[in-house]
């Protein structure tokens, strides 16, 4: 392509409830892709007119009635690679394509793991870490394609990635635990972690406010929930990387915000 090919990722917390923020963020930033999670919808119902409308002719859903759910929207061709049940239930967490290029893009809503950091206490915190393993499982079998994994991982993995590494010691997405097991999944393919290549640690890099804060930008506890990471191969193919902060505080938002890369391939 002549110009940087942009590819979006974004936990929407239900496609059909914010319809007008996603196509708000599509005229304003025009991604040539945008990769959705928990979108909350079937796949006969998902709102794919809008997309349609505004050049986002290859769809690729893999939906889940209420809960869950990805999908890939695309201006460019993409054809459907693969869709991995990393959670071993069924759950729609997953769907992969690739890029007339060869180059694939891995779409993945990590479980959040429920409220106890605990695998004999609550289920939930379990099924997480057996999802991160089963990915580690994938990733360290992968081939040489030159690979893009991005979507709500639902940890931040960094001290400097949540507004307090104390206070969030023992909270659910920031625990040692699954810090540690990120971190076995970062290294089992040198994956680069884009956010942290643009923005080096310590910087203030948050993608998640809670609902609950009165005022979410003004108590500013956020945390890094959401990544893109890269097969070294194209690490430097990336030409820039943000996070698109403003949209947390658009009308009825989401929790999440998108990230936005550029890839000069």
């Amino acid at each position: 392509m002549s110009e940087p090919l942009k590819i979006a990722s974004w936990n929407i917390n239900s496609v059909r409830a914010r319809l007008d923020i996603v196509e708000r963020f599509l005229v304003e930033e025009a991604p040539h892709i945008l990769c959705l999670q928990e979108t909350k919808v079937m796949d006969d119902i998902f709102p794919g007119d809008l997309f349609r409308r505004l050049g986002y002719t290859w769809q690729i859903l893999h939906g889940q009635r209420m809960h869950h759910g990805v999908a890939i929207m695309s201006k460019v061709p993409v054809r459907e690679d693969d869709r991995f049940d990393w959670q071993a239930n069924g759950e729609a967490r997953h769907v992969g394509v690739c890029l007339e290029n060869g180059v694939r893009i891995e779409n993945v809503y990590v479980p959040a793991g429920g409220d106890i950091p605990d695998a004999d206490l609550n289920p939930k915190f379990g099924q997480k870490l057996a999802f991160l393993q089963r990915m580690i499982d994938w990733s360290t079998a992968l081939d040489s394609k030159p690979t893009i994994l991005t979507g709500d991982f639902n940890i931040a993995p960094l001290e400097c990635d949540v507004w307090s590494h104390k206070q969030l010691l023992n909270v659910v997405s920031h625990t040692p635990v699954e810090c540690e097991i990120l971190g076995r999944l970062q290294a089992s393919n040198d994956w680069v972690d884009l956010g942290r290549q643009f923005y080096p640690a310590p910087q203030r890099l948050y993608t998640w406010w809670s609902y609950r804060a009165q005022n979410w930008a003004e108590s500013d506890r956020g945390r890094r929930l959401d990544h893109m990471w890269v097969t070294p191969d194209i690490a430097g193919k990336a030409v820039s990387h943000r996070v698109a902060e403003p949209a947390r505080g658009w009308t009825k938002p989401s929790d999440h915000v998108p990230l936005i890369t550029e890839f000069a391939f």
